[in-house]
């Protein structure tokens, strides 16, 4: 199934499509303000970035929350009232982060359910601790995120320490590599997700020839690569985000090398193909699970594809449910108050989510989180290999 973006219709068509003009239309969405002011919606903020370079990711987490609002606002809302989504642009960028944050806050959301990059969640997250907000991340993978004691923040999705160890066992046991580059961008995510792999390689007895930053927002990255590739790794691991990733695959290729090129979860993005061109082939990316590689996502990929116009983002449907599951907390406690969600959220445990079942344990991560590998092939993400029940790494079907 071919996930590039082609554009995105109107709301209306949108809405209309997917769930039926009577009860979904854009009109559904533009009485969401109006009611509002009466009490009759309950907000749900949704930061990430609608700007910059990570734009593209930010618009697919809020297309997937879209989804979600719409079909529990079509089943009658929550409490007897609608799911009022307000997003706003954090850019990926710590100040502007804290701004977007705080904009949610005036605007009384009873909770949030977002995020995108770390170095902008963790920001946030502090604005939301200190205004007793509930903060249900999608995408967020840093370890710091749910270790800062904060009794507000969960997460749908796994965490970069555990994403790490799973990098490092396909480098060493699938691939069969000796040495290993791994590159970041000096992010926090990325920082984090090149720390925990460096140090798990290094426990699985690779050599790890190369451990640095590139600056992102750069043009060329050919005299990283040339440094790189003087070192004869097997395999370089990028744990940054995909417009710089396309880049990278693009010139490593121009300057022959021809070593395995990997990336992380932040690379898991369709633009990385616009990009990187014919280059992105055999790429091999570590992620969680995207939408089409999910038995129980079907119907989520066909109304998300009907909507949109084209297949889900990798975190909308990691933000389907993390609405879904905020939705539930507030039907569970019996109250929209942000200090009843928080408490009911932390009870969650069998959460039937699109994603798989979804529970949190006591600092609000994912009880269990799940990755795979995807491989870039003419022009598309493909299953490539996972990890069975023995840790043996066996083709995905």
């Amino acid at each position: 199934m071919n996930i590039q973006n082609n554009g995105r219709p109107g709301a209306t068509r949108v809405l209309r499509q997917t769930f039926g003009s009577a009860i979904l239309g854009l009109a559904a969405f533009a009485a969401f303000s109006a009611g509002a002011a009466h009490g009759q919606t309950i907000k749900i903020g949704v930061p990430v970035p609608l700007s910059g370079s990570n734009a593209n990711a930010g618009t697919d987490i809020v297309d997937g929350a879209k989804l979600a609002a719409a079909k529990i606002n079509a089943a009658g809302g929550v409490l007897g009232k609608q799911i009022e989504l307000v997003p706003e642009d954090d850019a990926c960028d710590a100040q502007t982060a804290v701004q977007a944050a705080q904009k949610l806050v005036d605007a009384g959301v009873a909770a949030v359910a977002g995020g995108y990059c770390s170095s902008a969640a963790l920001p946030e997250l502090t604005t939301f601790h200190r205004a007793g907000i509930p903060y249900v991340l999608d995408a967020s993978t840093n370890p710091k995120l749910t270790e800062m004691g904060y009794d507000n923040v969960f997460r749908t999705i796994g965490r970069d320490d555990e994403q790490g160890p799973f990098a490092a066992s396909f480098i060493k046991n699938s691939l069969h590599a000796k040495r290993a580059a791994v590159i970041d961008d000096n992010t926090t995510y990325a920082k984090g997700l090149a720390e925990n792999t460096v140090e798990a390689l290094k426990k699985d007895g690779v050599d790890v020839v190369y451990a640095d930053s590139i600056t992102p927002g750069q043009m060329d990255y050919s005299p990283t690569l040339t440094k790189v590739a003087s070192l004869n790794p097997d395999v370089i691991y990028y744990t940054g985000y995909f417009s710089e990733a396309g880049l990278i695959v693009k010139e490593a290729r121009q300057l022959g090398l021809k070593m395995t090129l990997m990336g992380g979860d932040g690379t898991n993005d369709p633009t990385l193909m616009k990009t990187a061109g014919p280059a992105a082939d055999g790429m091999i990316i570590t992620t969680s699970p995207l939408a089409q590689f999910l038995s129980g996502a079907h119907g989520f990929v066909d109304d998300y594809t009907k909507a949109y116009g084209h297949g889900p983002g990798p975190y909308s449907v990691y933000e389907y449910d993390a609405v879904g599951v905020t939705a539930k907390a507030i039907a569970d406690a019996k109250s929209a108050s942000p200090a009843a969600i928080i408490a009911a959220l932390h009870k969650i445990k069998n959460y039937p989510g699109v994603t798989g079942t979804i529970g949190f344990n006591p600092k609000g991560d994912r009880s269990v989180a799940v990755y795979i590998t995807i491989i870039v092939r003419n022009d598309e993400f493909a299953a490539y290999q996972r990890q069975d029940a023995s840790g043996k790494w066996v083709a995905m079907k």
